[in-house]
This record gives C-alpha cells, structure tokens and sequence, in this order.
C-alpha cells in the first residue's frame, strides 16, 4: 500500500482545487482543502465533507498558517482577467506573500511544494510554440501584470528557497484548462461560450477572433500535476501542462455553437489590452520526464462540459466579481 501523505492544497475549493482535492482523497491521503471562497464555490468540495481524510479551511494564503505536512500544492490565486484585475493588489499579494507562507511551511516541515504557474509567465509570446526556456514578452505596467508578473515573482521565491535552503520544489506551467465545474462566471473563454450559448445570448468575442489558445481537459490536468509532484527529485520544473492543440477563439465559438445547437450570434468587443495573440504549449518535457501528453480531443471535453453546464442551476453561482 502507497504511503499515506498529509497533504495542504490551496485554492483546494476552485475548479481544478477542488478535482485535485478529489483524486488525493480517493487515494487514501489526508488532504486539508484551504481556501477564502473569493472566486471559488464550497459546493465544489460539498461531496467530501463526509470523508474522515478531508478537512476544509476557510483562509487567506496571504495570511500565515501553521500545518504539519509532507506535501503542498500552491494553487490558490484568482486566474481570469475580469477576477484578478478587480483588486490587481491583492492578486499580486496573493502570488507572493502566497508563495512565501507555503514555502517557510514546507521549509520547516521538511515538506514537498508544487507551485501552479502559468502560461501568463510567457506574455504575448514573440516565440512559439511557447519552449520553458523562452523567458518571455511581459508589460511590467500594463492591467494583466498584477497575476503575469506576480506567478513570475513566484517562480523566483520558489527557486531562491529551492537554491537558498534546499527546499523540495515543483513548478508546473499550466495552459488554458477546462471541464465540469468551471465556475460559469469565471470569465474565461470556454465557460463564457458556453453559458451564453446555452441562453442564446450573442457570444461575445474579443477582436477578430483570430487570436489562438490550447485548451486542455482538466483530468488530465490535474494527472500531470499529480505526476510532477510524485516524479523524480532530479526534474523540478518548471514544466508546461497543456494540449499542444491550436484552435482560434473563433473556431471555439463556433464550436460551442454548433455543439449547443445554439442560436447565439457572434459579437465582435474590443481586445483587451496584452491580450496574447498566440498561445500553445511545448511539453516535449512533460513527455521526457512526466511520461505526459493530453489525449482528450477538444470536441469530446467540451460536450462532457456543455453537459455539466446543463444540468446546473445558474442562480447558484454568484458572480465573484461585476467583471465578467
């Protein structure tokens, strides 16, 4: 029998939180779920209340916190624009006075730290696809810097304690990610496509629509994370998860039309400002060292996405912020 590991995820109640919360229970651990319920849903984490090896925490990872652990995942951070623009400070304060509190914990406990970057890291990109050496085309000053710069700022506190004090990290680079339990507000592409088709509301697209991004399945997300963290000491990141597969948000909307069989038109807005105009993954090191490569074709993660979205009920979800 594997060993039993006492292990903290933060932003544990979120969407991917709350599905890794779920493969570590079923796998025996004792898992603390900490989260402050800002853009997150308890109903997420509901199902396993009743587990005596779960344990949920209403807390602000900017705040300290005291635990007895063997592993850490780091996952607590608002991740769509509309979110983590609406109090750009605290996101910043979120991603490095996060980061700090995990990383004395698990210096003290001797415990295993996986920090959940981004793909944000590489800015609008002028290489791609996007290699982990590339170091990036980031605006310092512009209104996506508060999360690009702050999930940079903790990539470098997850190094300098990793060289400084020999603490065990992981880094992980996560891609554009979706599946069942996306909040329906969270602002993003797939959930925003999806909730209007399905109300027949005009689908509402940024600039020409032909700006690309790789979407990939949040099973097999949370399966390359779980790989990081359990792999090799030898390889610590940081390392891209995400589906090499290119589709514009235009192709995505039409998608979700068709899928939906909507009768949504599709609007045109303004692009945001930095909005990447490209975006996919190079995991040629997720396949050397993790064994990794995503499989679930976008078509088929969207209907098992579409078809949790229809059996919700809208009215309870509030949106986290007027942004969305």
């Amino acid at each position: 029998m594997a060993q039993i590991k006492r292990i903290l995820v933060t932003g544990g109640a979120g969407f991917l939180g709350s599905h890794l919360c779920e493969r570590l229970v079923s796998a025996g651990h004792d898992v603390i779920c900490l989260d402050n319920f800002f853009t997150s849903q308890k109903s997420n984490v509901a199902h396993l209340l009743d587990h005596n090896n779960f344990e949920l925490v209403r807390h602000d990872v900017t705040v300290p916190i005291w635990l007895e652990l063997d592993q850490i995942y780091n996952l607590a951070c608002p991740a769509a624009p509309g979110h983590y623009q609406f109090n750009p400070i605290k996101t910043v304060k979120t991603s490095v006075m996060g980061a700090i509190n995990v990383l004395g914990m698990a210096k003290r406990c001797r415990a295993k730290v996986l920090q959940a970057s981004t793909s944000e890291v590489y800015g609008d990109p002028e290489v791609h696809p996007q290699p982990e050496s590339y170091r990036g085309s980031v605006n310092p000053l512009g209104t996506r810097a508060c999360y690009d710069e702050g999930k940079r700022a903790a990539e470098t506190l997850f190094m300098d304690y990793h060289r400084m004090n020999r603490v065990n990290i992981r880094i992980v680079r996560i891609f554009n990610t979706y599946g069942p339990r996306m909040h329906p507000f969270d602002g993003r592409v797939v959930s925003n496509f999806i909730r209007q088709a399905l109300n027949n509301q005009d689908i509402t697209l940024f600039g020409d629509g032909s700006q690309t991004r790789s979407f990939c399945y949040r099973d097999e997300l949370i399966e390359g994370m779980i790989r990081m963290m359990e792999g090799s000491d030898q390889f610590i990141g940081p390392v891209n998860l995400g589906n090499p597969g290119e589709f514009s948000v235009r192709q995505l909307a039409e998608l979700v039309v068709e899928l939906t069989e909507s009768r949504s038109r599709i609007v045109h807005l303004p692009l945001p400002q930095d909005d990447p105009t490209r975006r996919r993954p190079d995991i040629t090191l997720a396949k050397k060292h993790l064994d990794w490569e995503p499989t679930v074709p976008l078509r088929e993660g969207l209907i098992k996405t579409i078809d949790w979205f229809r059996q919700i009920c809208i009215d309870d979800y509030r949106p986290p912020t007027p942004n969305y």
